[in-house]
């Protein structure tokens, strides 16, 4: 890990950063730099929205939403094809801005690219899916001799809020899913990552996507809220913590809403399960993206039998990764998203050790890099343990009945991701049962996903599931067609 700023690569240059306005890139007016936490100089300058901005973007998406309504959804699938395959091409470009902007590796920034392109064809795909349905209204004495047939119309104007830690996939996911069901949309991209964000929504032009599809706003949370509260809007989707979805609902009012919120993930290691294995997943899954991401690796129960050892495992592992310039190719774990989130985590390594907790390895910073952190039997009520870490850190805590685990488990306020390593079918489908979460994944920890399958959580997780094929459900309504006397049906009608 470094332990001085390195300078700036030469090819390095600050990437200035419109608001996408009515199908223009505006770029004049007051700005707002974003530093990069790990080459603590400024990669980012993003011009800032105003009342103005607002009221133009809502009068331009309400014009533009009848317009890309009228697509058919082959037209939109094409866009999203396109946009798949110049992915591929911009790859190295895109996961050099966040590693610029966030400090994230360059393996994580590709990964994310190549999410990104799935994400892309698979709403493609979707698009290609959307119908309807002929109602059996004939199969009731009144509604013989009608007909009825319903069909998912694009619910209008769309509001993406999206978050830092993953801005371009999450970006891809709502935008992509918003305008494969036919929709104009507003993104509010993190003030952390403005420029892959703009980045993004260009290549998506490029690909085709028309200008009324889709604008750009950068600003705070005043902006944010006056979004949400825009009659214009029809449904919001929001990642972020669970304060600020709260605010979110509050702003929106009777609106739609997609909340993928926080997490506090846990992964149960049974005393049947490859210790050597389930260590080294845990230690690569748990401090991916320095922890930051809502599925991340946060609470690790091993049974009793098995603790001690895969203790030892879990620190060796760890300790084994490569921390440093998110830049370099080889790099497996970077900077947090500024220098106040890694000394957060410091802090409450700090408490837990205070508690009688023992830290195995870590529990310092450098800057906005915290090195990968063990904290190994935790009490129940202690930070690490209790609320949300979303960084460099991974419990590590015994237990002894399975029933008790599960129970120990559902008393967090969270609900989205679990991990179970076990071959024991009983104990999966009771897992899978019990547990107060939106996904179960087996032989694997929680930070685990595949974009085209459902995800999201319950309890202080939030509600709604993000892939395409259930997001467009929410980002479209359900419109039926009565026809009063036609039926295929020639028999005895019903009475009117």
């Amino acid at each position: 890990m470094r332990h001085s700023p390195p300078e700036l690569l030469p090819e390095h240059r600050v990437s200035d950063v419109g608001c996408l306005i009515a199908g223009e890139w505006v770029t004049e007016g007051g700005q707002s730099e974003r530093t990069g936490p790990w080459v603590r100089a400024v990669v980012s300058r993003a011009r800032q929205a105003d009342q103005e901005d607002v009221l133009a973007a809502r009068a331009y998406a309400r014009r533009g939403a009848k317009v890309v309504a009228r697509l058919a959804p082959a037209a939109r699938a094409a866009v999203l094809e396109r946009a798949a395959g110049l992915v591929a091409g911009r790859r190295e470009e895109l996961a050099r801005l966040l590693a610029l902007e966030l400090g994230k590796p360059l393996k994580d920034g590709r990964g994310e690219m190549d999410r990104v392109a799935d994400t892309f064809a698979v709403s493609a795909a979707e698009a290609r899916q959307i119908n309807g349905e002929v109602l059996p209204v004939a199969g009731w004495p009144r509604g013989a001799g009608d007909t009825a047939f319903t069909y998912r119309a694009p619910a209008g104007v769309a509001l993406a809020i999206t978050p830092f830690n993953a801005p371009a996939n999450l970006l891809a996911h709502k935008l992509a899913a918003s305008f494969a069901a036919g929709n104009s949309t507003i993104v509010k991209p993190p003030p952390q990552a403005p420029a892959v964000s703009a980045a993004l929504v260009e290549l998506l032009l490029d690909a085709g996507m028309p200008p009324e599809a889709v604008q750009v706003l950068h600003g705070d949370a005043r902006v944010g809220a006056e979004l949400c509260a825009a009659p214009e809007v029809a449904v919001i989707s929001f990642t972020g913590s669970a304060a600020s979805g709260a605010a979110v609902a509050r702003a929106a009012g009777a609106k739609r809403l997609v909340l993928e919120l926080g997490g506090n993930a846990a992964t149960i290691v049974c005393e049947d399960a490859d210790i050597p294995h389930a260590a080294g997943v845990c230690a690569r899954t748990g401090y991916t993206n320095s922890g930051q991401s809502c599925i991340s690796v946060q609470r690790v129960y091993v049974h009793r039998s098995r603790y001690e050892e895969f203790v030892a495992a879990f620190t060796a592992a760890v300790e084994a990764l490569r921390v440093g310039d998110p830049l370099d190719p080889a790099t497996d774990v970077g900077s947090m998203v500024d220098d106040e989130a890694a000394e957060r985590v410091v802090r409450w390594t700090a408490e837990a050790a205070g508690a009688g907790a023992t830290v195995t390895t870590g529990g310092r910073r450098d800057g906005a890099t915290v090195v990968p952190t063990v904290v190994a039997g935790p009490p129940a009520d202690a930070l690490v343990v209790r609320e949300e870490v979303f960084g460099a850190l991974v419990s590590v805590l015994p237990y002894d009945d399975f029933d008790a685990v599960l129970a120990t488990c559902n008393e967090s306020r969270y609900g989205l991701q679990a991990g179970l390593f076990t071959s024991d079918i009983r104990r999966i489908v009771t897992a899978w049962r019990e547990l107060e979460v939106g996904g179960l994944v087996v032989g694997g920890s929680s930070n685990y996903r595949l974009d085209h399958v459902p995800f999201g959580g319950v309890k202080d997780s939030g509600f709604g599931r993000e892939s395409p094929r259930f997001m467009i459900d929410d980002y479209t309504v359900v419109k039926t067609l009565m026809l009063r006397g036609i039926s295929l049906w020639t028999g005895q009608e019903g009475q009117s």
